[in-house]
């Protein structure tokens, strides 16, 4: 099994810039993909970016993914956050977890709220 785990939420004023961590444990064999997605409240998981094998993709041009394989870990930047930003992020990975085993796991999120 692998664990995920962020952090780095909170409550912060529109404008301001916020980065959330996620490092996952366990049985990490290989990384294929880590990324995040995010619920408002009231409405379905978003989602915000991945960091790959080979590319980044992220929705938002205020929001930026960057990773640091050697401790199996995703941040996402957050920059010039506005009030609709608020609600849970979410990261997940796509992970090798053994010999031809392969599976995807989600942490339990972080509260990102966003007021003035």
């Amino acid at each position: 099994q692998v664990q995920i785990a962020e952090s780095g939420g909170g409550l912060v004023q529109p404008g301001e810039s916020l980065t959330l961590s996620c490092v996952a444990s366990g049985n990490v064999f290989g990384i294929y993909a880590m990324g995040w997605y995010r619920q408002a409240p009231g409405k379905e998981r978003e989602f915000l970016g991945t960091y790959g094998l080979d590319a980044v993709e992220y929705l938002a041009d205020r929001f930026t993914i960057f990773r640091t394989t050697a401790t199996n870990s995703v941040f996402l930047r957050m920059n010039s956050l506005k009030p609709e930003d608020t609600g849970v992020y979410y990261c997940f990975g796509d992970f090798s977890t053994g010999l031809n085993k392969r599976g995807t796991f989600w942490g339990q999120g972080t509260q990102v709220t966003v007021q003035g």
